[in-house]
């Protein structure tokens, strides 16, 4: 029986033949004697039978080989991993550049109040607007 992913294939394909045939799937396997020499299963025929047919379908395509299919089913949950993971780099490259500029923006934002601040507390014709502590409306307004 062949190794890895194809014998975990086949041993599946044999559950069926098993199931199928209505024999148990150890009959398909050789045993020992009690003096420890190997004699064919009662089944062994058919498990043989089985792999040679399987083995054809390979070779002419109809059965895909499970590895390969593994194989390709990963490679394309690589790249799309791949491409989730540049599109997040991308995400948070925006991010940082839009933090980089709001930061500036409230830098100068705060650097202009200080200045505006300062040309007030500094003796010119800017006058102060008189704080509306009794009225609800804004100054200016007609309300």
């Amino acid at each position: 029986m062949t190794v890895g992913l194809d014998a975990r294939w086949a041993v599946r394909g044999e559950k069926r033949v098993a199931t199928q045939a209505r024999v148990a799937r150890t009959g398909f396997y050789p045993k020992k004697n009690r003096d420890g020499s190997p004699r064919p299963g009662p089944y062994q025929r058919l498990a043989e039978e089985f792999e040679r047919r399987l083995t054809e379908l390979r070779e002419t395509g109809v059965i895909p080989d499970p590895r390969a299919a593994q194989i390709e089913r990963l490679k394309e949950q690589v790249s799309g991993l791949k491409e989730r993971l540049a599109a997040r780099d991308a995400q948070i490259d925006g991010l940082a550049d839009f933090r980089e500029r709001a930061l500036s923006q409230i830098a100068a934002q705060r650097m202009e109040i200080e200045r505006l601040r300062d040309v007030l507390a500094t003796p010119s014709n800017v006058r102060a607007l008189p704080n509306s502590s009794g009225a609800n409306a804004p100054y200016g307004s007609r309300s």
